[in-house]
């Protein structure tokens, strides 16, 4: 045997005894012959990567074919090897699953084309999952070697997998795969955020740790008292899901970070009704946060009992509690299935899906796609629906139906069939009558009513509320079948209203190539098509008006002449002598100059001087955005130097950028006024994924102390990046 397969083997041996080794080495013998003469971006033979891919499924304990398929996976496409031959050589079923990743592989990622990748990815796995399989393992080895790539190339393949294979392995419920690559990618796309969140883990680790394996002995010893065989330990904790437990929870990095997760493993389904009663006996569960996903198992098979309890030192305890198969199960999902063949809803020895299984998932992304013709819409379904957790409710009949959290009648009546979500008209919930935007929640019983008028059709209210992709879809279809110049006048209005309520010079930002550039970074083709989204809800009118006024350098430069964006440095009342600027203006030292305000230049910049109608001159740095417009008049440019004298103050801007938490914008300003810097203006928005970014305009006498200025504030807890920037009024 070849010595290379040895670790190979050894894991099949494990996980999948009686797969056909002869076979796995005839196709790694096949691989490498037609692989020989080339090597990946890191310098290795590239029989490495298919030998990897293959490695990750068999610890997943996937069949011989995908192990085959698997590192065969690229000779199609990157070899002389034709399909047919593979075929020939190997069968049908793994030429299947070769050609299945090679049409996948085809369709280069860009916008419009990610998109169709994704649909025909659907297609694909519909036809037989295993192809999916292997995909995940190919991107995640890729993931796992990225570093060799451009930088570009990084991001674009980490937002691909954090948006769309992540996702896709949480929806087959293949969690160990979903881990690994949300971790990679969270770790490549925001190295910053990631090293924070590390180092907060890191120095929090002893302490936990202690708290855990208390707690892990307590439940072992009732556990073994009860007479019931057990495996306690704790949960590990992933970078990436602390990180969207912040955002999705609101709140701070303790108190998640704190809250401890023990996975208890028993031997058959009694033993964890059993075990959760010891637990319960010894500690108070926390009401309403029970959940049997025995009973009720999730959309990707996923089974356990969760219940949280209040601990020793009265600190809230996350367990979760399943047999020995269901834990393979929620490890590695749909590959599972091979080593469980003869559970319910399994795949058949072809490793199709059976019709009824766990998959039903994959049956309606196949309606879905044929549905929606525009392949961005489809992915925007897609990502919505990958992203959400569910809630299961009945028809009158008790057939359950799974919907997005925080779904509505609206969205219930689209599940059960189009034509009853566009004929909707009332609701009854738990026999109650309720109005069509109210929340449903697990275990509720839906009533639809529905108009027999043939004229029925969906309300564009709708829009606001559902939160399925399915009736979103349905909706918008419904609305963009009338008349488009309808949509294009609302959304001309829409965006016109929005700009006078902020009281934005109209005339300005309506006309010329702003409004055409923000159209194309948004993947419209015209400015009527941008329009016509805004008419349709596809997008809001105040989105489009933030992305306009942020395009052309922020509310300032909006309302004010390029020339005249600059402050004087007579700040605060006190009078100043023209040198008080520290800017000397073509050697004379009258002339009145101004720092301009746009990019608050500091000694040690590359300045430009202009002269402004009325106001002296303006100085602003080398490497402003208004510079360019600037020298389309070279007549009004002048020499500028720098000449700074003891009373001279600058203007400096910085801007920190933070994981969200209590006491954040305090720590920052005590921080910064313990370096003696007088604060002029600040500015804090938190965005949707908890990161805190905050603008700050002082005053200072020495430039050179801003670096140390910039490390003391890097240096407070949470803070991922600071750094001055190009604007105090931006």
């Amino acid at each position: 045997m070849n010595p290379v397969l040895e670790p190979l083997f050894r894991t099949v041996r494990a996980t999948h005894p009686k797969a056909d080794l002869r076979l796995i080495e005839r196709a790694y013998d096949v691989a490498a012959y037609h692989h020989r003469d080339q090597k990946r971006k890191s310098g290795d033979p590239y029989i490495t990567h298919p030998l990897a891919v293959a490695t990750i499924l068999a610890e997943l304990g996937t069949d011989d074919e995908t192990l085959c398929a698997a590192l065969l996976h690229d000779t199609v496409e990157d070899t002389a090897y034709s399909l047919d031959e593979l075929r020939g050589d190997f069968g049908d079923t793994i030429g299947s699953l070769v050609d299945g990743v090679t049409k996948l592989d085809k369709v280069k990622f860009g916008d419009a084309a990610q998109a169709e990748t994704v649909r025909k990815m659907v297609v694909a796995m519909s036809r037989d999952i295993r192809v999916l399989i292997i995909k995940l393992a190919d991107r995640l080895h890729n993931m796992r070697t990225m570093r060799y790539l451009p930088e570009h190339k990084r991001h674009q393949k980490s937002r691909e997998t954090l948006e769309i294979f992540a996702p896709l392995a949480h929806r087959l419920g293949m969690n160990t795969i979903k881990w690994e690559l949300e971790d990679l990618a969270f770790a490549m796309l925001y190295p910053k955020r990631y090293d924070e969140i590390a180092r907060m883990v890191s120095e929090r680790a002893p302490r936990r740790d202690l708290f855990l394996q208390e707690v892990i002995e307590k439940v072992s010893g009732d556990l073994r008292e009860a007479k019931i065989r057990a495996v306690v330990k704790g949960r590990p904790k992933h970078y990436y899901s602390v990180y969207q437990k912040m955002i999705a929870r609101d709140v701070a990095f303790d108190d998640i970070y704190d809250l401890v997760g023990i996975r208890v493993l028993v031997d058959s389904v009694r033993d964890c009704y059993a075990a959760l009663g010891t637990i319960h006996a010894r500690w108070n569960p926390v009401p309403g946060r029970f959940k049997d996903y025995i009973a009720m198992p999730k959309f990707n098979m996923y089974q356990s009992l969760h219940t949280t309890v209040i601990g020793p030192e009265g600190k809230p305890v996350e367990l979760q509690i399943r047999t020995h198969a269901m834990h393979h199960r929620a490890e590695y999902g749909v590959a599972a299935h091979w080593k469980y063949k003869e559970e319910v809803g399994a795949p058949g020895p072809t490793g199709k899906v059976k019709p009824g299984s766990d998959m039903a998932w994959l049956r309606q992304l196949l309606d879905w796609q044929k549905e929606t013709s525009d392949p961005g819409e489809f992915l925007e379904s897609l990502r919505f629906d990958l992203s959400v957790s569910e809630v299961y409710v009945f028809t009158p009949k008790g057939q359950v139906i799974a919907l997005p959290e925080g779904a509505t009648p609206v969205d219930f009546a689209y599940a059960v069939h189009t034509e009853v979500g566009h004929r909707c008209i009332g609701a009854r919930v738990n026999g109650r009558l309720v109005p069509l935007e109210s929340r449903l929640g697990n275990g509720d019983t839906v009533e639809i009513f529905t108009s027999k008028s043939p004229d029925a059709g969906p309300s564009r209210d709708w829009l606001k509320f559902v939160k399925s992709g399915r009736a979103r879809n349905k909706i918008r279809q419904w609305f963009s079948k009338e008349r488009r110049e309808t949509a294009i006048e609302a959304g001309k209005e829409a965006i016109g209203r929005a700009m006078r309520k902020q009281g934005l010079p109209l005339q300005r930002l309506m006309s010329g190539e702003a409004l055409l550039a923000l159209a194309r970074d948004l993947r419209y083709p015209d400015v009527s098509a941008l329009y016509a989204a805004v008419g349709e809800g596809h997008i809001a009118a105040q989105s489009v008006v933030q992305k306009l006024v942020a395009s052309i350098g922020g509310v300032d430069s909006a309302e004010e002449d390029i020339a005249e964006t600059s402050l004087p440095t007579r700040l605060r009342g006190r009078a100043r002598g023209a040198g008080g600027a520290g800017v000397v203006a073509a050697g004379d030292a009258d002339v009145w100059v101004r720092l301009s305000k746009c990019c608050t230049p500091v000694p040690g910049d590359e300045i430009v001087g202009f002269v402004t109608r009325g106001h002296g001159v303006s100085v602003h740095r080398g490497d402003c955005t208004n510079v360019q417009q600037l020298k389309t008049q070279p007549d009004r440019l002048v020499e500028v130097s720098w000449s700074p004298s003891d009373d001279s103050v600058f203007l400096v801007a910085i801007q920190v950028e933070a994981l969200d938490r209590p006491r954040l914008l305090s720590d920052v300003t005590r921080t910064l006024s313990d370096q003696h810097v007088n604060i002029l203006s600040a500015s804090v928005t938190t965005s949707r994924d908890r990161v805190a970014v905050s603008k700050f305009t002082f005053e200072m006498g020495d430039p050179k102390h801003l670096g140390h200025v910039l490390k003391a504030v890097r240096s407070i807890q949470g803070v991922f990046d600071v750094y001055r920037v190009s604007g105090a009024g931006s």
